[in-house]
């Protein structure tokens, strides 16, 4: 039997890039997404971002920041997002018909029946292909488990040189890419678990892929059993 194959896709800065669909004159401007209430900043682009405009924070306390960076601001609009996002999610079933939408801005494919060797170039079809047909831009990482589709399509967004796409199947830059992986980022981990596992001296991903599966089992539940099982690839 093959082995799964999974992507994960990830629009990148989802409400701003649906605003810039209508707002093209921005492409390069920060811009920042209210809560429903006008309240607090929930979504930034990626030059906002770069200009300090923090997550979650007030926006009558950002006001110097917003007027100094000239960020353009717009009230949430759920309506438009949640049909970019089905749109997106169509684009993906011409693909796979096993799309398996996780949030509003990600969705797993499974991609085991499509018969290619490199999926770096099926990840870049997949991304120029949503991006011609809803002109939302993606990240996109391609594994053997979900887990590690997420740590590739976190990777993906980071790299300049990997431009949105990167693949883990049957690749060299495994242990770097765990090493590159702080264990609070891997799927399924939160604050709380993050923390237990430092006091393991479990710092990364790497870490974790590491440890002996025996110990892992008997000290860190099924929850951590099954998440360093689905580390180097194995599909659980």
């Amino acid at each position: 039997m093959d082995a799964k194959v999974f992507a994960l896709v990830d629009c990148n800065n989802f409400y701003a890039s649906c605003e810039r669909l209508f707002r093209p004159d921005l492409r390069s401007r920060p811009i920042v997404v209210l809560s429903n209430n006008d309240g607090c900043v929930v979504a930034r682009s990626s030059e906002a971002k770069a200009a300090g405009i923090p997550m979650a924070k007030p926006i009558f306390k950002l006001r110097d920041q917003i007027q100094a960076h000239q960020v353009q601001v717009f009230s949430s609009n759920y309506t438009l997002y949640g049909d970019l996002s089905n749109r997106v999610m169509n684009v993906l079933e011409t693909f796979s018909p096993l799309v398996e939408p996780y949030s509003i801005d990600e969705a797993f494919i499974d991609l085991s029946g499509i018969d290619t060797k490199d999926y770096d170039s099926l990840g870049k079809k997949i991304q120029e292909r949503i991006y011609q047909w809803t002109g939302i831009p993606i990240s996109i990482g391609i594994a053997t488990s979900k887990t590690l589709a997420k740590i590739a399509a976190n990777l993906s967004k980071k790299s300049k040189k990997l431009d949105g796409v990167f693949s883990l199947v049957d690749s060299p830059y495994l242990e770097r890419a765990l090493k590159a992986t702080p264990i609070e980022d891997v799927w399924g981990i939160g604050p709380g678990y993050a923390e237990r596992l430092k006091a393991y001296q479990l710092e990364t991903a790497w870490d974790l892929h590491q440890a002996d599966i025996h110990w892992v089992r008997k000290k860190l539940t099924d929850i951590g059993h099954r998440t360093a099982l689905a580390l180097p690839g194995d599909s659980c």
